[in-house]
């Protein structure tokens, strides 16, 4: 039996925005691809921690799905039907399904089409065409595959699977379509459509800023002094990236085309450095700075006293 997305998140049914909120980080930078190279199982249950987050982060959604209108990936389930709406017909007839359309529902609605309706009556339903019912679903990808495009398989019932093409840079909430997907034509009508709403999941690293990707970089107190060239992941793979000597915290260092990917042209990979001084009581370093300090003074909070 499938797991609710309370017991993949590890929550209580009742549990509160921000609890969902702060357990869903934690998995997500516990079980991100990136951070896990080469364990499928972990980009699995990163998978599985997304669809359940988005689902439980949209109150209506949630509402939804404890009221059991909506399944764990989000697809409508069919109505449920009970024996008092098979027992209870109209005008005395028995045992008719509940909401179902009976002989005199289809009087009258053949009576609103005039001779539309009777024409349709007479050659017993030829001629009577209806387009099928469009069918919403929800689809949470991961931020790499929002960036760069991928291919996706939708979960419609057992054994029932949807190819979905997610273009390069698609957006958080954005509505896909697949035409001839939704639900079947009546009298030989076309098909309705699947209409598909895409959220992209939050990364641990990466942050969009329109087609451009925001990142902060730590860095070792030796390599913003001295300079270096260190390695930085980018949504296309590892690059090496050489940081200037005597870099600040806050710098920020631009990767060209290293952004989302578009059919007009990649965005930039935008990277804010941040030092890090590392274990602290390091007595070789403080005995070096005390005799440093004095010689080069300097006041980092200069301009900033009224």
């Amino acid at each position: 039996m499938a797991q609710t997305p309370y017991e993949v998140l590890g929550v209580k049914p009742d549990a509160s925005a921000d609890e969902i909120r702060k357990i869903y980080r934690q998995l997500a930078k516990q079980f991100h691809p990136d951070l896990n190279p080469g364990k499928p199982e972990a980009e699995e249950r990163f998978k599985a921690v997304s669809a359940a987050y988005d689902l439980l982060s949209d109150p209506e959604k949630r509402a939804r799905y404890d009221r059991g209108e909506i399944d764990e990936s989000g697809a409508e389930r069919p109505p449920r039907s009970y024996y008092r709406g098979y027992a209870e017909g109209a005008e005395g007839r028995k045992y008719q399904p509940e909401g179902e359309m009976d002989l005199g529902d289809l009087e009258d609605l053949f009576a609103a089409f005039g001779s539309a309706g009777r024409g349709w009556r007479g050659r017993g339903g030829e001629g009577f065409r209806a387009r099928g019912g469009d069918r919403h679903f929800t689809l949470t990808v991961d931020f790499v595959e929002a960036a760069t495009g991928a291919k996706q398989r939708l979960s419609l019932a057992p054994e029932q699977w949807l190819d979905v093409t997610i273009p390069p840079g698609i957006n958080d909430g954005q509505v896909l379509r697949l035409r001839g997907k939704g639900g079947p034509g009546l009298g030989g009508g076309p098909a309705g459509d699947a209409l598909i709403e895409v959220h992209v999941a939050p990364h641990p690293l990466f942050r969009r800023d329109r087609d451009n990707i925001r990142m902060e970089l730590p860095i070792s107190l030796a390599e913003a002094v001295l300079g270096a060239r260190v390695t930085v992941p980018t949504i296309t793979g590892p690059v090496t990236m050489t940081i200037p000597k005597g870099s600040d915290t806050g710098a920020q260092l631009r990767l060209r085309g290293k952004g989302i990917q578009r059919k007009k042209g990649p965005g930039d990979q935008y990277v804010t450095l941040k030092v890090v001084v590392g274990p602290s009581g390091d007595p070789e370093l403080a005995a070096f700075l005390e005799k440093w300090a004095p010689r080069h003074p300097f006041d980092p909070r200069e301009g900033t006293r009224s």
